[in-house]
């Protein structure tokens, strides 16, 4: 089956990057990330999509590597100058690389069953110190669509076939330790998405 991301990935921007929603809410994630990377530093982006944090973030010196499995975001993102690969989520395990920390926007962990089983894949690519800033779809909202509350409530939904989970932040905070420590959240869009910061432990 063609993912839908892939099958999206030619009207992403009209759908989600360039609409005045999209544009506050990746704004603001952007005020929140600017500060958690510098210029020189290297950073493992999960889901990638077309590439709109990793070209902002290169645009400040920050190194980017982008991941994504949808072959028709990792073009896009590729044209744009990303140095982006075709990869799921979770075959993290066949990376060598080292990361100064990795970010993921817009509910990319969102499609990943087994957030516990990804920790244990980032403490190896992802440097003692090193930050992570991963925004998902909050399981408790007010501010989204109200048809779309029940499911976000229960955990779980299917979108053209694909299964969305939907997790506290402090559930999520859970699944990523002992690896990472949990720092703060920051609401996102009133409450739409939520942007988690976490901090990779010395010890593990």
């Amino acid at each position: 089956m063609t993912s839908p991301f892939h099958q999206i990935a030619p009207q992403y921007a009209e759908l989600w990057s360039e609409t005045s929603r999209g544009r506050a809410q990746r704004d603001q994630v952007w005020r929140e990330i600017d500060g958690l990377f510098k210029a020189g530093d290297r950073v493992l982006e999960l889901g990638c999509g077309t590439g709109d944090d990793a070209v902002h973030l290169m645009s400040r010196g920050v190194n980017v590597f982008g991941i994504d499995s949808a072959p028709g975001m990792i073009e896009i993102a590729q044209r744009r100058g990303v140095d982006a690969k075709g990869m799921a989520i979770e075959e993290l395990g066949s990376l060598e690389n080292v990361f100064d920390g990795a970010i993921s926007n817009f509910g990319a962990l969102n499609c990943v069953a087994d957030l516990s089983k990804l920790s244990e894949a980032l403490a190896r690519l992802v440097r003692p110190q090193g930050t992570l800033a991963l925004c998902v779809m909050s399981r408790f909202c007010w501010r989204t669509d109200w048809r779309h509350l029940p499911q976000r409530w229960l955990g779980h939904a299917r979108w053209r076939g694909v299964n969305v989970y939907y997790r506290s932040s402090r559930s999520v905070a859970r699944e990523l330790a002992p690896h990472f420590s949990y720092l703060r959240r920051v609401s996102i869009g009133r409450g739409d998405h939520q942007l988690l910061i976490f901090k990779r432990s010395s010890e593990c």
